[in-house]
């Protein structure tokens, strides 16, 4: 009889344990991304996002990392090492920006172009970038960050698409009326932007890395 009621009262616990587990609805999570896929976790209700607000890498998903980028010293016409000489003259013909670009959305640009080159070196593009860390100084006799110029440069090249109807969504260049983003990209990566004192680079406001997943195969 003593065997009987101890089996029972065995029973009786796995039970509890299982309902203590059911309830915890662990079965109700979602499912981790399969093996070489990442999967953002994009915020509900929105169209158009400007960041995810997490990403799921799943197994054996091949990554490549960069180092911290900035901007490239191309203006020469400007003193070196100003925050001027690293405007980029491919997109600001001879370092004069249009009404409204602030030099740290130059300088965005300018680093996001260099992005662009060492993925495009590594067999990636900019869709492939799932997380990204931005470092950010005043402007010389700005009180703070211009994160506001960061994030018009930003949108140039990520998360400028519509996700309910896939068209890119037109971007602002300064104070002017948005037009076509210089990248078309529903990429929305993992990000935080962070306001620092001093960047390893005299003249240089913005510094970038990125990850970035090759694509499935």
């Amino acid at each position: 009889m003593k065997r009987k009621l101890l089996i029972g009262l065995v029973v009786v616990a796995i039970a509890s344990c299982s309902f203590t587990a059911g309830a915890a609805g662990w079965w109700d999570r979602p499912k981790p991304p399969r093996p070489g896929t990442v999967v953002p976790a994009l915020p509900a209700g929105q169209a158009n996002p400007m960041i995810a607000n997490g990403v799921g890498i799943g197994a054996n998903t091949p990554i490549y990392k960069t180092s911290g980028l900035g901007p490239a010293a191309l203006n020469t016409g400007a003193p070196a090492g100003s925050e001027t000489s690293y405007v980029d003259t491919v997109v600001f013909p001879g370092g004069t920006l249009p009404a409204g670009v602030t030099i740290t959305e130059a300088q965005g640009i300018n680093v996001l172009r260099r992005i662009g080159e060492n993925l495009k070196a590594a067999g990636l593009s900019y869709s492939d970038v799932y997380t990204m860390r931005v470092f950010l100084q005043n402007p010389t006799g700005a009180p703070a960050a211009d994160f506001a110029g960061w994030n018009r440069a930003y949108r140039q090249y990520f998360a400028n698409t519509d996700l309910t109807t896939g068209k890119y969504i037109p971007v602002p260049l300064g104070t002017a009326p948005p037009t076509k983003p210089f990248v078309v990209n529903k990429s929305r990566p993992s990000r935080f932007a962070l306001e620092i004192e001093n960047l390893p680079v005299t003249g240089w406001l913005v510094e970038v890395e990125v990850d970035a997943a090759y694509p499935k195969h």
